[in-house]
């Protein structure tokens, strides 16, 4: 494979490691998010996932970011450290 298309592809699926990491860190930690990933694979049919799927991505954000929430302000000084590794995540892939 030419290193032209492997390197956008292997960012994208870093990218997605990515995402599915903090998905399975926020449910290894909260039951909220867990019940909402569970209601999302134990529907009934393909139909009804598919009309309502905004609603339930939307929903499963703003569990996510409720749970990011509690956990910050219960661990305060790991909130302080995480922001800070992003800052410098961000500051290394722009140079």
């Amino acid at each position: 494979m030419p290193e032209v298309i492997r390197r956008p592809f292997a960012g994208g699926l870093t990218t997605a490691g990515g995402l599915l990491a903090l998905v399975i860190g926020l449910a290894a930690i909260d039951g909220r998010v867990r019940d909402e990933i569970a209601r999302a694979f134990t529907s009934r049919g393909p139909a009804s996932e598919i009309t309502i799927f905004g609603s339930r991505l939307t929903d499963m954000a703003m569990i996510a970011a409720r749970a990011a929430r509690d956990q910050t302000f219960e661990h305060g000084l790991l909130a302080v450290f995480a922001l800070g590794a992003a800052i410098l995540v961000l500051l290394m892939t722009r140079t």
